[in-house]
């Protein structure tokens, strides 16, 4: 079997009990990577609440974030509609820009927007996704309102480390439809370490369900505009002097480019809209230093670069730019800072932490207008982000841990420019800051079982598009818009019954200061504003089970409940809103048969509810269609180190959405081949 039942506690993301663990001897994890979590997770788990591991992520083929990370309760993905046709996660409800996303703890952001499109990311070099759901610790920077993802990277486990795998992608007619392919080369020397790896997913097409109705838009079959493709590489040196102490230094570049489907059925104001480029790329530098016997130092440094593309075509066929709907807008972004964590371990029942985090952001962007084709000059932004944290964890006894910590975050604007009429916009500048705070309570009576209660009040800073962006003349700048917060309160456990797991959580998020686009009229003119007007109630459960049902035979199955009111006061004419993009119910079921050791069968169903949907007018709101997805991979093992996989997506061809206009693929089918030493 590819995977092990332990009694060991799995990790409790975000619960920070404890420090990042120490990487032990075989696990692929990189270490220094991972971000605060509360004990030593189950050694080989796959799938937990909170984690992902590589070969949960390669038996599922969930080849991007956005697909792998709906393996964990509570978390769900859907699109962004309109015409930037985005994949977006949501945790318990909490989007993109209350969840932020880092690459081995170091944060992936983009200043202006914050608009991170997780279909780019890529899944196959990643060891393990690493998700905190609600509890962020204060110690892993700022933002965390609603959660955290984590991508942490390979590293090497022996003298020589390989491993290559390839999937070649068929449509619902079973013609090319393009590949994905990784390889992976390491070495683990007794006091050094190095990593490369590559990555790169294409996509010719991909097609419709054959239960898709053709619109004027779309005739079915292969979808209009979705060609794309993405690689990345990944690069690590590491130093380990002696058994506690480790040193690594870091090389992420990764690109991509892609096209946008249209609205199938919306006959007004289509956006052809592609991006010939989406490129991000990561230098950092990671460590762990023991500093005497009771103090641990971590640090963190990094600079980052952010670059793309959004060009706007006259006609599907992309070829002119002769409207005034056309342009190229370019975003050139960089970043560099870093943080620092001290660890005190004064006695055995006692843990106190202080971290300080410092990030500088550039963003500049430029645009060409059409018909005249006239560039305007780059525009600058610049803004200072620092945190400051502390928390203290003291064992009330031995099976009672209790944690508390606080942070303060602010932001000191430098420079904020816009241009428009032929001129130059210096807006105000307005600086920010926001309180966090929160505690935790840990109950191990015995080592098969951990009870948390948790409560979390954090913020949230808006994006310069919040703060400034006009949205194309339609809007009002408003620099003094404030921070978000969201405030948690959690009861949760897991248990291991013999061959059988349980974990469960129910919790509440009183959502204040909501940031939404206020309408008013200015000057005689009807315009809309970023304010802190909004409020919510989100409130659900997830529970998740594994077992070993026979020694040829492991079943899973996890559900997660999750409930939305937002009261926002620019839609109380509106009677029929409703708050968008997360079904109420959503699960997974898998199952994994080996009934010769070779021999891998593993099927799998993805189940989502109806989820609240509104048309490209803003004028209708509606539920799209509920659905389970059937899938199944099949592999065997030629030699030990050889493996041939074949199977499928959506094998029911179901025909489904997840928002208005945007029907998603139907039947896909693969045939993979992975080789490892």
């Amino acid at each position: 079997m590819k995977y092990a039942i332990t009694a060991a506690l799995a990790a409790s993301l975000g619960c920070a009990g404890a420090p990042a663990f120490a990487e032990e001897v075989g696990n692929s994890t990189f270490g220094l990577g991972q971000i605060v979590v509360t004990a030593p997770r189950a050694k080989d788990s796959d799938i937990t609440a909170s984690t992902v591991n590589a070969e949960a992520i390669y038996d599922f083929s969930r080849d991007t974030l956005d697909e792998a990370v709906k393996l964990i309760p509570g978390v769900t993905s859907g699109l962004s509609g309109n015409s930037r046709n985005e994949r977006l996660i949501y945790v318990r409800g909490f989007d993109r820009y209350q969840v932020p996303l880092s690459i081995d703890g170091i944060r992936v952001y983009l200043p202006a927007d914050g608009r991170l499109d997780y279909g780019r990311f890529l899944t196959p070099d990643v060891a393990e996704i690493q998700v905190a759901k609600g509890y962020v610790s204060v110690l892993n920077g700022p933002g965390a309102m609603g959660g955290a993802i984590n991508l942490v990277t390979r590293k090497p486990q022996k003298e020589f480390d390989a491993e290559a795998r390839f999937s070649l992608n068929f449509d619902n007619d079973v013609d090319y439809a393009g590949y994905t392919g990784f390889v992976s080369l390491g070495t683990r020397q007794e006091k050094w370490y190095a990593q490369a790896s590559y990555a790169r997913n294409f996509t010719d097409h991909w097609d419709l369900s054959n239960k898709f109705d053709a619109t004027a838009n779309e005739d079915g079959g292969e979808r209009n505009l979705s060609r794309s493709e993405d690689w990345r590489v990944n690069a690590k040196l590491g130093f380990t002097p002696n058994a506690t102490d480790e040193y690594a230094i870091s090389f992420t570049r990764q690109e991509g480019e892609k096209l946008a489907p249209i609205h199938v059925s919306d006959a007004t104001g289509l956006r052809y809209w592609t991006w010939p480029y989406w490129n991000l790329q990561n230098v950092y530098f990671l460590s762990t230093t023991q500093l005497g016997e009771i103090a641990t130092l971590r640090t963190r440094a990094y600079y980052n670069t952010f670059k793309n593309s959004l060009d706007s075509f006259d006609n599907a066929d992309l070829n002119t730019q002769t409207r005034g709907s056309s342009f190229n807008s370019a975003y050139s972004d960089r970043a560099y800072g870093g943080s620092a964590q001290l660890d005190l371990n004064p006695s055995e029942a006692e843990r106190l932490s202080v971290s300080f985090h410092y990030r500088n952001d550039r963003h500049r962007e430029i645009q060409q207008s059409f018909p005249a084709g006239t560039w305007e000059p780059w525009q600058t932004t610049i803004e200072e982000t620092y945190s400051a944290a502390i928390e203290n964890g003291y064992k009330l006894s031995p099976q009672l841990e209790l944690v508390v910590g606080a942070s303060y975050d602010w932001r000191d604007l430098r420079r904020a420019e816009d241009y428009t009429s032929g001129a130059f916009v210096y807006y105000d500048l307005r600086n920010g800051d926001a309180w966090n705070a929160q505690g935790q309570l840990i109950w191990t009576p015995d080592e098969a079982t951990s009870m948390h209660l948790s409560v979390s009040s954090r913020a949230r800073f808006p994006t310069i598009f919040e703060r400034f962006s006009t949205r194309f003349g339609g809007a009002t700048s408003n620099p003094d818009l404030k921070a978000e917060r969201a405030t948690q309160i959690e009861l949760g456990g897991s248990r291991q019954f013999g061959a059988l797991r349980i974990e469960a959580s129910g919790w509440y998020s009183k959502v204040d200061d909501a940031i939404v686009s206020f309408p008013f009229i200015y000057e005689g003119q009807s315009t809309a504003q970023s304010r802190n007007v909004g409020s919510g109630d989100y409130y659900g459960a997830d529970i998740s089970a594994t077992a070993q049902i026979a020694e040829t035979l492991r079943v899973g199955a996890n559900y997660g409940w999750v409930h939305r009111k937002l009261n926002d006061p620019t839609l109380s004419q509106v009677a029929s809103f409703h708050i968008t993009g997360v079904p109420e119910h959503s699960g997974f079921v898998w199952a994994e048969w080996s009934p010769i050791p070779a021999l891998h069968i593993l099927p799998s169903f993805d189940i989502s509810s109806k989820r609240w949907t509104v048309n490209t007018a803003g004028t209708r709101y509606y539920q799209t269609g509920d659905y389970t997805l059937a899938n199944l991979r099949v592999d065997f093992d030629v030699t030990d180190r050889t493996t041939l996989g074949i199977g499928g997506r959506n094998l029911l061809d179901e025909n489904y959405t997840t928002v208005d206009g945007y029907p998603e693929q139907g039947r896909t089918l693969f045939v993979s081949l992975r080789l490892k030493n």
